[in-house]
């Protein structure tokens, strides 16, 4: 339960306490500051406690945007402040102040909730202000004032303001034309009779397996069902997000099963295709792994350059102001957009593909598609790398060590390295990298299945990932390093799996690469959200992207190409159980001790 405490002097006829009960506040009613300090020590410390001026004139949507939003510890807008239990005693102390400096008398003109703010602005606390657009929130001085400001709020359309800001600000060409325009109000459908986003969520979920299935069948009906299931899949993926932003539930579980589940359904529906395709005697299980790895290693390069670049000191780049003079034009911000291969345009190409020509023909669109997008933003962003001129911190450096996901032996090899490592050109990370992971690929691929070279490759791989992270990733191109090792790690599973030429190991390499990209998504969400990278004892159980790559490659030689297939399926399940089990705790037990929410609302994945 969270308490509203009301200050000032009460206006007869005004319904700012109703409106706070519809919020779920309990609301007290204080006589003036000293009453209302003593009101404040008496709710319960794990209780969201806030200060509204009874002459609050404003929208309720003002009100909930203000005051019921769970990612911020403390908020205000005009007459009214809000604080979480981690901020408590931020408001005490500055309630307190306030209290000594009136005299414990009621305040007679301006906004006690106001002194309390500007107070707490003053203490340095980060009070988070949102973004009220044309609604309403004043505190009227006089009847006159009060009158203007009732008209003002019957001029605008609450409900038209939150059902409009329920849209991402920032999305895709088909999501903002062809989904948006009705998924908000199924987001509207779905407030209203209680349900929850991590239950739409799920319910996307669901939609997606069961699409991934109909595909699985490999008749042209049941491509037809995937197709249209897919696309009803997405129209929740959107639902969720937009009911999270209506009705203000964000949470740490839901972000978290949010970014999860879209791998997830993207990813089954893949291998889903690959069985359908399968049962007509077309195998496209490479084509398949192929797709799940492009479409990680593009994220891979968004997640590192993001962090990279999270609190770059002196951001500047000619390349981001011609990105911005183009943004100004309106076609232009369309296309950049849908060239990107967005999750709209991505799922809406490969549920019409899907319902009308065949698996083989889906996939080698998707992968032209991928290709093409991963292409233009990585070649964006190098460029604005090398004419930026900004200062990485140790944070950035810090991610990025996290997302290489270096296990034991490349910490070894970098220890010993250090020193070279330190006399080498700004670009030796980058380079390194991608020499090891070429090296290494060509190697698996140019090479009999079943021969030494590919091990020996991984021996090197091993000594280059270590030179690659041995000093500090503050270098301009440093942020290339984690996407190059991940497609180093996938890629050798992909062509070892292909070589091996056995019914069964693309399906095995498949799932272990889907288990390990898990393990890779969920270091980002962590260091999104400001948790650190997942502890070092399951990395160093895993292996590192290096140990698990050389352990792969020893197995091809010792093992046969059916005891190959095996030895990945058993790799598969041992890392998803570990990962996930993880994975899970960690999570539910951030959700149970209040972590705060990290809410996407940047670029579509």
């Amino acid at each position: 339960m969270s308490t509203a405490i009301l200050t000032g002097q009460p206006v007869p006829g005004s319904s700012i306490e109703s409106e706070l009960r519809s919020l779920g506040f309990d609301v007290r009613v204080a006589s003036g500051a000293a009453d209302t300090e003593t009101l404040l020590a008496l709710v319960p410390g794990g209780e969201r406690v806030a200060v509204v001026d009874a002459r609050f004139v404003g929208h309720p949507h003002a009100l909930r945007l203000g005051l019921t939003d769970p990612r911020f510890p403390l908020a205000a807008i005009p007459g009214a402040v809000t604080a979480q239990p981690a901020a408590r005693q931020a408001l005490t102390r500055a309630m307190a102040r306030e209290n000594s400096a009136g005299g414990g008398t009621a305040p007679a003109v301006d906004s006690l909730a106001d002194r309390i703010t500007a107070a707490l602005d003053a203490d340095g606390a980060d009070v988070h202000r949102p973004e009220l657009g044309s609604l309403v929130a004043v505190v009227p001085a006089d009847p006159q004032a009060r009158n203007e400001a009732r008209q003002a709020v019957a001029g605008v359309d609450d409900e038209a303001v939150r059902l409009k800001s329920a849209v991402k600000a920032r999305d895709g060409f088909v999501t903002t034309h062809f989904i948006s325009p009705y998924s908000r109000y199924i987001a509207r459908w779905c407030a209203r009779r209680g349900l929850t986003p991590n239950q739409v969520t799920t319910a996307s979920l669901i939609t997606a397996l069961i699409a991934a299935g109909c595909a699985a069948t490999g008749t042209r009906g049941g491509f037809v069902a995937a197709g249209v299931l897919l696309i009803a899949s997405f129209v929740l993926d959107c639902t969720d997000g937009q009911l999270a932003r209506y009705s203000l539930q964000y949470s740490t579980l839901g972000a978290w099963l949010d970014a999860t589940f879209d791998r997830a359904k993207e990813y089954a529906y893949y291998a889903g295709l690959a069985l359908g395709a399968a049962r007509g005697g077309d195998d496209v299980w490479a084509l398949a792994l192929g797709a799940m790895v492009l479409q990680t290693c593009r994220h891979v390069v968004d997640f590192s350059f993001t962090e990279a670049n999270h609190d770059a000191a002196a951001n500047t780049s000619p390349t981001a102001a011609l990105s911005d003079r183009l943004d100004s034009v309106g076609w232009t911000v369309w296309v950049r957009r849908m060239i990107v291969l967005p999750i709209g345009e991505r799922w809406a190409m490969i549920a019409v593909l899907t319902a009308l020509t065949t698996p083989r023909i889906t996939f080698y669109a998707l992968l032209i598609g991928c290709a093409f997008a991963a292409t233009y933003t990585t070649a964006g962003r190098v460029l604005r790398s090398l004419t930026r001129k900004a200062t990485r911190t140790d944070r950035a450096a810090r991610a990025l060590a996290d997302l290489a996901d270096s296990g034991p032996l490349a910490e070894a090899a970098a220890k010993g390295l250090g020193r070279t490592a330190r006399r080498l050109p700004g670009f030796t990370a980058p380079a390194v990298a991608l020499i090891g992971g070429l090296a290494l690929v060509a190697t698996a691929a140019l090479t009999d299945f079943g021969g030494p070279w590919p091990a020996v490759a991984a021996l090197s791989y091993v000594l280059t990932s270590g030179l690659a992270v041995a000093r500090p990733l503050k270098g301009a191109l440093d942020w290339l390093v984690p996407p190059f090792l991940r497609a180093a790690e996938y890629g050798t599973v992909l062509v070892l799996a292909a070589k091996a030429d056995v019914n069964g190991a693309l399906p095995a390499a498949f799932g272990l690469v889907a288990a390990v990209a898990y393990h890779h998504y969920d270091t980002v969400y962590r260091i999104r959200g400001d948790a650190g990278a997942p502890p070092q004892w399951l990395v160093r159980t895993v292996g590192g992207h290096e140990g698990r790559t050389l352990v792969i490659t020893v197995l091809a030689v010792l093992l046969t190409a059916t005891q190959f297939k095996v030895a990945l399926t058993v790799l598969a399940v041992a890392v998803a159980l570990v990962v996930l089990v993880e994975s899970i705790r960690f999570w539910v037990a951030a959700h149970k001790v209040g972590a705060p929410a990290v809410h996407d609302e940047g670029e579509p994945a």
